[in-house]
């Protein structure tokens, strides 16, 4: 457990402005609270659902045949929408051939500046016709300090950078506290354009995108990375559990020919939707700014 005292006046601050933004009002209660129990008792007091009427009983009206029969289909053509006709034609889900010439494009690159104009040319995915920005690394790449998120957001997408939008400035906040700024790493996401309405990547296109993210690993040559959120553990750590169970432990990510230390913890999209895990977030945190001082990548 880190003390106060352990903490420069810059680190404090960004602290407890992490913490004032999860809505935190107080650091220390006289009493312990059971926040279980307090769950428990608030669903024991909520009335029961009442059981829907079944059909054919009494007092209710049998459908007609009238009103059991479907409605014609219209033979009218839905309007395609301007932005996907001035697109020109959509292409089908990502095959083997797409993974294939995506492994082309990527190992032909021979920098990071290379493999951006290459995936931002690349039409092989689906994901890019429904996407406003392709997200591509960002900050310094010669830090040595890679943090890699999960998908791109709306916020992400509609920006064109990644960590964008409210948890884009908690991330902020987060980098803050153990000394880091958004320009002082490198910065990107697993996926690099953002699914329709969120959606989680399907394996297809997990595919077609991995040669892209690991060649900017191998491109950037991390000495640590830090991954946020449970698409972007499970994509890399290869198992299937949730971020609680992936988060808080060094393990490895091989890159090229490199072995590179990693850690995962909770993206701040979910540290916004639930604050109470901020106390977990922050311990990776610690964890995460131990190991670049023993790599001297970050000054004591």
């Amino acid at each position: 457990m880190i003390s106060a005292n352990d903490l420069s006046p810059a680190e404090l601050a960004a602290l407890l402005h992490f913490h004032a933004d999860a809505g935190v009002e107080w650091l220390l209660e006289e009493e312990a609270v059971d926040r279980f129990a307090e769950f428990e008792a608030m669903k024991a007091r909520r009335p029961a659902p009442q059981a829907q009427p079944q059909p054919g009983a009494a007092g209710e009206r049998p459908a007609s045949s009238e009103s059991r029969t479907p409605p014609r289909p219209t033979t009218a053509a839905r309007p395609v929408p301007a932005a996907i006709a001035a697109s020109g034609p959509q292409p089908a889900i990502p095959d083997g051939e797409a993974v294939q010439q995506a492994r082309f494009v990527a190992e032909t690159a021979r920098s990071l500046a290379e493999l951006k104009t290459a995936i931002e040319a690349f039409n092989g995915c689906n994901l890019k016709h429904s996407a406003r920005s392709t997200i591509f690394a960002s900050g310094d790449a010669e830090s040595g300090i890679m943090v890699i998120g999960s998908a791109p957001g709306a916020e992400d997408d509609r920006e064109g950078v990644p960590f964008s939008g409210k948890s884009g400035q908690l991330f902020d906040k987060m980098l803050a506290a153990i000394g880091l700024t958004r320009s002082s790493v490198l910065l990107t996401q697993v996926i690099p354009w953002r699914p329709p309405g969120n959606r989680p990547p399907s394996a297809a296109e997990m595919d077609i995108c991995r040669p892209f993210i690991e060649r900017q690993i191998a491109l950037a040559e991390p000495k640590a990375i830090l991954l946020l959120g449970n698409f972007a553990a499970r994509f890399f750590f290869g198992e299937n559990d949730t971020i609680h169970g992936l988060r808080g432990r060094w393990r490895e990510i091989a890159a090229a020919d490199c072995v590179i230390p990693a850690i995962a913890s909770l993206h701040p999209q979910d540290l916004l939707t639930a604050p109470v895990n901020k106390r977990l977030a922050w311990n990776d945190l610690l964890a995460f700014q131990a190991k670049l001082k023993s790599l001297s990548l970050l000054r004591n």
